[in-house]
């Protein structure tokens, strides 16, 4: 859908934000992060008794010779974060001014330069109905570009299926940390298992739920068909304001169940139009959620 237009200014001012962890994850090499899981980065923290299984080399071995017991010197750990980037390419993403998937492929590109530039991993998987796309994590800015040209790349297709595209990612990837799921949840079969199987593999989620101007607020009016963009099914409906309110009722019992879900699951759910600023979405709302500092 073509590369994302950012400028230069815009870059500075990502280059000063980086992510906010709500929960230790287990990285596979130490970096710029602070864990709270016991390590041997430079800090020391507490002792603790030593257990069979322990390494030796953290005992200290002055307090074994005084009081005859080993004791184990605990330190705060330096580790990175691996950042998962999901994001739905099916046919429905195409809908709207702008297109849901662009406004998507953008949302991503920032998180990816944030990443790297605070030498973070970053992974990127593509779905509609199967993972269609998946790049492995990777570090440095030196990959900003690379990446940024693959989700210039992506256009809309095909159906849905978040159960198995998350499924599979979710077995498939080497490494957990933090998912963000960027989708508009339209998926006949549910997304929720889904989205169980990437907490069960341990990753923290973020659900980014987009939604476009034209589903808000259809302007819609007499007897239409109207076409599925992802099967092709056809519908012939009469829409008054009546039928106007209706739907706009089952829309947001849809985003509230949405909501509810992730609320229970401990996932981070944010939702937006693609109608919102895209600064706006960056710098003060996913601020606002704890998602980034």
């Amino acid at each position: 859908m073509g590369q994302p237009a950012f400028d230069e200014a815009f870059f500075r001012r990502l280059a000063r934000l980086s992510f906010l962890a709500r929960k230790s994850v287990l990285g596979r090499a130490k970096g710029e992060r602070r864990s709270r899981r016991d390590g041997a980065g430079a800090e020391f923290r507490d002792f603790r008794p030593y257990v069979a299984g322990d390494d030796l080399r953290y005992v200290d071995w002055n307090i074994y010779s005084r009081l005859d017991r080993l004791i184990l010197k605990l330190f705060i750990e330096e580790e990175d974060l691996c950042l998962h980037l999901l994001i739905d390419t099916s046919g429905s993403m195409g809908v709207g001014s702008p297109p849901k998937l662009q406004y998507a492929l953008q949302t991503a590109a920032a998180l990816t330069f944030i990443g790297l530039v605070n030498l973070e991993r970053v992974a990127i998987g593509l779905f509609g109905l199967g993972l269609t796309q998946t790049i492995r994590p990777r570090r440095g800015k030196g990959q900003v570009f690379p990446l940024l040209k693959v989700l210039g790349g992506v256009e809309p297709a095909g159906s849905t299926d978040l159960g198995a595209a998350l499924k599979r990612y979710a077995r498939e990837s080497r490494a957990t940390g933090t998912a963000v799921l960027i989708t508009d949840l339209f998926d006949p079969i549910g997304y929720q298992e889904g989205m169980k199987s990437l907490l069960r593999r341990g990753f923290e989620v973020h659900l980014l739920h987009l939604l476009s101007e034209e589903e808000l607020r259809p302007n819609l009016d007499g007897d239409l068909r109207l076409t599925d963009c992802e099967d092709g099914a056809h519908k012939d409906v009469t829409v008054d304001r009546a039928a106007i309110e209706r739907y706009q009722r089952n829309l947001q019992a849809f985003c509230r169940e949405a909501e509810s879900f992730c609320h229970k699951h401990g996932v981070n759910y944010l939702r937006a139009s693609t109608a919102y600023p895209m600064e706006e979405l960056i710098f003060r709302r996913l601020r606002e959620s704890r998602f980034l500092q």
